[in-house]
C-alpha cells in the first residue's frame, strides 16, 4: 500500500542547493540522482526513458563492460564462449547487454508503466547521521516514490532486474540454472544498492578532497610565504 512520502527519512534543506554532478568523479554516469531537499516534481515517461538511455549508452559503460569482460575471461566464466578475442567479444557483448537491458527495464520502461520515479533522491549531510543516510541509500532498492509522491515497494527495480536475468538466459547458455540466475539477480540488486550509496556520499567525498587540497595549499603558503 502506498504511503505518504513524508514517511521517508527527512532531509534538511541547505541555504543554497548544490548542483548534482552528472558524473561521479567526472566519469561514472549519475543522471538518476535528484535533490531530495527540494519540493518533489514528477517526471514524464519520456524523461524516465531518457535517464535509462543515458545510463545505458554513455561512453563509460563500454569501458566498464570491457573491464568486467576481462575479469570473466581470466576466470573463464561462460566457458562455452571460449578464449581469445572471440571469447572476449562474446563476453563484452553479453555483459553490455546485461547492463543496458537491466537499465532500460528498471529505470525507464517499468517506471513509466508502474508510474514510479526511478530517481535516487539524495538527502545529503543535513539528512541525518552517516549511518542513517547509509540505511536510507540501501533501502531505496526496495522503496521508491510514485509519480504522486507517495512511497511503495520498488516494483521497477525488483521486477526489472528479475526480467533482465530471465532474458539473459537466451544468450548465456552456461548460466541457465537456478543457482546462476539467483546469483545474477542478487548481483544486479547489490550493484544498484552500492550505486545508491555512491550517489549519496560522493558530494561529501568531493568536498572533503577539495577542503584537503585547500588546507594543504594554505599550509604550504604559510611555510613558504615568498613562493
Amino acid at each position: 500500500m502506498a504511503q505518504p512520502a513524508v514517511d521517508e527519512p527527512t532531509a534538511t534543506p541547505a541555504t543554497a542547493h548544490e548542483a548534482i554532478d552528472k558524473r561521479v568523479a567526472g566519469v561514472l554516469p549519475n543522471y538518476r540522482t535528484a535533490d531530495g531537499t527540494i519540493p518533489f516534481e514528477p517526471i514524464t515517461a519520456k524523461q524516465k526513458i531518457t535517464i535509462a538511455a543515458k545510463d545505458s549508452f554513455d561512453y563509460p559503460v563500454y569501458f566498464l563492460s570491457g573491464f568486467f569482460s576481462g575479469i570473466g575471461q581470466l576466470s573463464n566464466q561462460n566457458p562455452g564462449f571460449g578464449q581469445g578475442m572471440k571469447g572476449f567479444g562474446h563476453r563484452f557483448i553479453t555483459g553490455y547487454a546485461d547492463q543496458s537491458i537491466g537499465n532500460m527495464l528498471a529505470e525507464g520502461t517499468l517506471p513509466a508503466l508502474f508510474r514510479e520515479d526511478p530517481r535516487y533522491f539524495r538527502i545529503g549531510a543535513g539528512g541525518g547521521t552517516g549511518g542513517h543516510r547509509l540505511k536510507y541509500a540501501l533501502t531505496r532498492i526496495f522503496v521508491t516514490k510514485t509519480d504522486r509522491n507517495t512511497l511503495r515497494f520498488n516494483f521497477s527495480e525488483i521486477v526489472g532486474n528479475a526480467a533482465s536475468t530471465a532474458i539473459s538466459n537466451t544468450y548465456l547458455p552456461d548460466q541457465r540454472n537456478v543457482k546462476d540466475n539467483t546469483q545474477k539477480f542478487l548481483t544486479a540488486i547489490g550493484t544498484d544498492a552500492f550505486s545508491n550509496v555512491i550517489k549519496e556520499f560522493w558530494p561529501d567525498l568531493k568536498h572533503a578532497m577539495a577542503a584537503r587540497k585547500v588546507n594543504k595549499e594554505a599550509a604550504k603558503a604559510a611555510k613558504h610565504p615568498s613562493e
